[in-house]
């Protein structure tokens, strides 16, 4: 971490893992509600010795660096309190707690992690009930009582889904959806010994059911009442989940929709039946390859086994003791699987693969069985690698943690297809071939979903979440996109009207190859010799200022003889940080020597011109 990281983060850094505390002398009260927020929710970073006034919208004034005294102090009581019992537990070490020269000034910065699921909830003051925060794009909120019982449900490394359910037992199993799943599994496992056991004895045997031993109280456990149960004796157990699936595709007009599976008293709902019949629904209409393995016909491709994985994905990681709806919906151009429930593990994480951690382990023990889900940890890579043959986009995974679900959107639409790819052309002309790979995908993205976020090009495009912000605030910047809402709200669409906008600002500024040429070849020697005279026809002093200091301010005066804007000016200088050469160079400049177009001094369109006159 450095000042350049710092300047970023204060330029695009999402509220939702960003918090500014002023603290020049010592470490905030409010502090500690950010931890647990932080650790809580997705992790985040604190910068101490930065003043934050949220009553400005624009970033470029809304932070200002007052640094921090007394560093070893602040540590020392950050590390003394962090092991003490204000917190419930230390998930911070040295590396995370960087010293940051800012100019005259030091900023601490604090990277807070997400905590393990095993460590959750992270809370203060001893009381989890009163002390545990979570974190939305608002800041740190108090977390209600049922958010926090389902941290700790979560914290359970075994599970929650092989518990026994009191006073449940074979007479609330579905005869038929048993005998169902025990012909795939013998199908699947011709030779196992299990198959010529009893329903009980194989229920006990793959999780569904189970004896206590110390009571030897016995019945099904959550997953067997699920999977296998009769829908009344779910219903009465578990009435705050339903199960529903709804097609949208090839609708009439006036139709809601063309298919839909719900409680309608036709079939056992369990979720056993509820994945057989949606998987059977959602493979109609996709082609079979023909494939030989010897001489046996595999007809599975990889569109197929995408649609397997969603399906155990949302079964195997809701939670189903939570209010909710499992739901998967069938689009035109999309599939979008729904389930109750948090992320056990970081987003990252899940797309990288290999780390698997199923809120119900029984259950998907039960479904790999019969063939359904891969090995531990490699199903989301797997539909990667579908998307990916198919030339789809990533699969999309949204936690919504203020309702508590999960979506999981499979975009069945071509990454850039020739009719995308025209339309980009036509809009911003022959630039769109000349931007860099990434920029042509973000808006391709935009033109084909309406529009993208930060979240969204971050997983397409492998960014952490500060890359992406300086990608879109670059190509908002250039006018390739239009930003609207705030926070998390924000979104980016096409500018639809950029080369109309292009010809607009460069008739006005008279911008040609010719004049360009001539702004910006002026010998050294002119600059450093020539005298300046205001607008009031007094000579502008720079007797004081550097050689260096000097000839950027003259290339700037020599170049604002035609109105430029911020973005210009820095492009032409080849300064990376535009703020800092606006308060080093322009500044000094303004009402002397140079004018500005626009009385907001915020106008993202702003531009600079010069008023005064040189005499060699």
């Amino acid at each position: 971490m450095n000042k350049s990281d710092i300047e970023s983060l204060l330029e695009v850094g999402e509220r939702i893992s960003l918090e500014c505390k002023r603290s020049e002398k010592g470490l905030p009260k409010s502090f500690w509600e950010t931890y647990s927020s932080f650790a809580n929710t997705i992790g985040g970073i604190v910068l101490l010795g930065v003043k934050e006034d949220v009553t400005v919208s624009d970033r470029r004034e809304r932070f200002e660096v007052v640094g921090v005294q007394g560093v070893s102090k602040i540590r020392k009581e950050l590390f003394d309190t962090l092991n003490s019992d204000k917190v419930s537990r230390n998930i911070l070490t040295d590396e995370e707690v960087v010293e940051v020269p800012f100019d005259d000034k030091v900023v601490l910065c604090i990277t807070i992690p997400q905590a393990d699921y095993r460590q959750r909830p992270i809370y203060i003051n001893g009381n989890p009930l009163k002390g545990t925060f979570k974190r939305n794009y608002e800041g740190d909120y108090h977390c209600a009582e049922d958010e926090i019982r389902a941290m700790i449900r979560d914290s359970n490394e075994q599970g929650n889904d092989g518990l026994l359910v009191e006073n449940y037992g074979m007479d609330d199993i579905d005869a038929p959806t048993l005998a169902s799943y025990r012909n795939r599994f013998a199908l699947q496992n011709p030779d196992h010994v299990w198959n010529g056991y009893d329903d009980r004895t194989f229920l006990l045997n793959i999780g569904g059911y189970t004896i206590d031993r110390a009571t030897s109280q016995e019945g099904l456990t959550l997953a067997g009442l699920l999977m296998f149960g009769t829908g009344l004796s779910i219903r009465d157990r578990l009435d705050n989940i339903r199960m529903d699936y709804i097609d949208r595709t090839g609708l009439e007009q006036g139709s809601r929709w063309s298919d839909r599976l719900t409680y309608d008293g036709r079939w056992e709902n369990n979720l056993y039946n509820f994945f057989m019949l949606v998987m059977s629904k959602l493979f109609d209409g996709i082609k079979r390859p023909f494939k030989l393995s010897g001489v046996v016909r595999v007809d599975d491709s990889p569109v197929h086994k995408l649609i397997r994985e969603a399906l155990t994905n949302m079964i195997i990681h809701a939670d189903y003791m939570d209010v909710g709806v499992l739901k998967v919906e069938r689009n035109n151009d999309c599939l979008v699987f729904s389930n109750p429930g948090s992320l056990k593990i970081p987003i990252e994480e899940i797309y990288r693969g290999g780390n698997s951690r199923a809120r119900n382990p029984k259950i998907q023990t039960m479904l790999r069985m019969i063939g359904m889900g891969e090995n531990i940890g490699s199903g989301f890579p797997t539909m990667i690698e579908a998307c990916k043959k198919e030339n789809w986009y990533k699969p999309i995974l949204i936690e919504h943690s203020d309702m508590r679900s999960v979506d999981l959107t499979v975009s069945m639409v071509s990454l850039i297809s020739p009719v995308i790819e025209k339309k980009l052309v036509s809009i911003y002309g022959e630039l769109y071939n000349t931007l860099p790979k990434k920029e042509q995908f973000v808006l391709a993205s935009a033109l084909s979903e309406g529009s993208v976020t930060n979240y969204i090009v971050q997983l397409q495009l492998d960014m952490n979440p500060l890359d992406a912000g300086k990608l879109l605030y670059a190509m908002v910047n250039k006018r390739l996109l239009i930003s609207s809402g705030k926070a998390r709200w924000t979104t980016y669409s096409i500018n639809t009207r950029y080369v109309e906008e292009t010809e607009s600002r460069s008739k006005s500024q008279g911008v040609t190859t010719k004049s360009r040429s001539k702004s910006q070849g002026v010998e050294v020697k002119d600059y450093l010799d020539a005298v300046w005279y205001g607008a009031d026809g007094s000579e502008i002093e720079m007797s004081a200022w550097s050689g260096r200091t000097k000839k950027i301010a003259l290339q700037i005066l020599e170049f604002c003889e035609t109105p430029r804007t911020l973005i210009e000016i820095s492009t032409m200088l080849g300064f990376r940080d535009r703020y800092r050469m606006k308060r080093v160079y322009i500044d000094p400049l303004l009402g002397c020597a140079l004018s500005m177009s626009s009385t907001e001094k915020n106008d993202p369109m702003q531009k600079y011109r010069t008023i005064a006159h040189r005499k060699p």
